[in-house]
């Protein structure tokens, strides 16, 4: 069993002893934590949180668990059941909610759960107010409310249609010109909340041929639930079988997209943010706009931001530390190479369904294939690879070795080190919660890529061998 808790919530596997998965008690600890930070963070005031959750097995148990918490420590939930992370985001920040708490465990298996813990805003909550709540969970005496002052607990249906409806008065959305185009798209939702989500926008959208592949929301993930290209041979092949214009990929709660394009190959899904953002670009009226994305995120959101007069800013790798630094630069577009697009005039959140209509508006405003549309883009591919340590290995000594090896090259430190080698680059960086050092390499084929990750890696085993004597 597996237990993790982090600044962004708790995760792990369902059942176990208490500590060791994730058991009743652990989502009643931190729902109960969460309740404590969000009363001192807004104080007497009546406090209202929206909930939602992925449709994995154990989201309803889960739900019930983290209503009654809320309930009993005073609070007012109303719950959208199976809705989507971007949903709940959204749905914090328009009601004028303190808070909010997603039920998924993301692109885990269906064996996971977790917890997503959302500020007022509607976004994730930062390390320092993460670790807060984390310190409260471990309280041994939580004061809940007499039967008075029991929180509320209210159904909301409509939280999915109103996230649809804001997507659709979007500026950059035109509807018209999607209608228009009559175009057939197919989608993939791994059997999770997309599938009620995607078909409902893609139909407000305008789009009338629309061909559903693992969209019953029942939780039984119908593949390996990332959206990523060795997963999605099945959408692809019926791409392909429809002669569909475009298929979209989502996972279970549905913040990362990838696209297949109409000849049916399943674009990395480093290009989904990039063929967004060069669409937002072409359209923006900020004669310098700014893109963020995390350092292990691929070369062309900057090539492209470039080519627009924009510049571009990287941060360290995680959604709430992109989200800072798009607030920070004014952003018109960010987010991350997994698939997630941020676009802050929709709210602060990787949005797939906000990624969808964006580019199927670019679709059908240039008349231009998808294949197409990808070919204008910057070419480049990434190597993802990752070495496991014992526990005693110092990674950080590690790290700061390669990093001397690398002296006379440019190197990022915001993360880990980033080493530049002209249009090539690789990214070294520790896992939060594993031995792990995550090596990811990009170059101009991907077996320049490779092959720059291979030499990364036997630089690590030489210097682990030099420990070693």
């Amino acid at each position: 069993m597996t237990l993790i808790k982090s600044i962004s919530g708790v995760r792990g596997t369902i059942g176990g002893k208490p500590g060791e998965g994730l058991t009743p008690i652990d989502v009643m600890k931190v729902t109960c934590g969460y309740a404590i930070w969000l009363k001192k963070k807004h104080g007497n005031r009546k406090i209202k949180t929206i909930i939602g959750r992925d449709a994995r097995p154990s989201g309803n148990m889960v739900n019930k668990i983290v209503t009654s918490a809320l309930q009993s420590m005073g609070i007012d939930v109303i719950d959208g059941d199976l809705c989507s992370t971007p949903t709940v985001m959204f749905a914090v920040k328009e009601s004028k909610a303190q808070g909010g708490i997603i039920i998924t465990a993301s692109h885990n298996p269906k064996n996971w759960n977790a917890l997503k813990l959302l500020n007022e805003k509607g976004e994730f909550l930062t390390a320092e107010e993460g670790n807060e709540v984390l310190d409260y969970s471990e309280y041994s005496d939580f004061n809940f409310s007499k039967v008075e002052k029991i929180g509320k607990h209210i159904i909301d249906e409509s939280l999915t249609e109103n996230h649809i409806e804001k997507i659709l008065s979007l500026p950059i959305v035109d509807t018209s010109a999607i209608k228009r185009a009559n175009l057939t798209v197919a989608v993939d939702a791994v059997n999770s909340v997309g599938g009620i989500a995607m078909p409902l926008l893609l139909e407000a959208l305008g789009v009338k041929n629309i061909i559903e592949v693992n969209c019953e929301p029942n939780g039984l993930f119908a593949h390996n639930p990332e959206p990523i290209p060795e997963h999605l041979s099945e959408l692809s092949a019926q791409v392909l079988q429809n002669k569909a214009n475009v298929g979209f990929a989502v996972d279970p709660d549905v913040d990362r997209l990838l696209i297949i394009s109409e000849d049916g190959e399943a674009i990395s899904e480093e290009y989904t943010l990039v063929a967004v953002a060069d669409y937002i670009l072409q359209n923006d009226e900020n004669s310098s706009p700014n893109t963020v994305s995390n350092l292990s995120s691929t070369q062309a959101l900057a090539d492209i931001t470039e080519k627009y007069g924009g510049k571009y800013y990287s941060c360290p790798v995680g959604e709430v530390n992109v989200v800072q630094k798009m607030k920070e630069v004014n952003a018109v577009i960010g987010g991350e190479g997994n698939g997630g697009v941020i676009y802050p005039e929709m709210h602060y959140g990787r949005d797939a369904l906000t990624g969808t209509a964006i580019f199927l508006t670019y679709m059908a405003k240039s008349g231009k294939k998808c294949s197409s549309i990808i070919k204008t883009l910057p070419n480049y591919s990434i190597s993802k690879n990752k070495i496991e340590l014992s526990d005693n290995i110092d990674i950080d000594k590690i790290l700061l070795n390669i990093s001397k090896r690398y002296s006379k090259k440019k190197i990022d430190k915001q993360d880990g080190i980033k080493i530049f080698f002209d249009k090539e680059w690789v990214h070294l960086r520790k896992s939060n919660t594993e031995p792990i050092i995550r090596i990811y390499s990009e170059s101009d084929s991907i077996v320049k890529a490779d092959n720059l990750a291979k030499k990364l890696i036997n630089d690590i085993s030489e210097t682990l061998r030099s420990v070693d004597e």
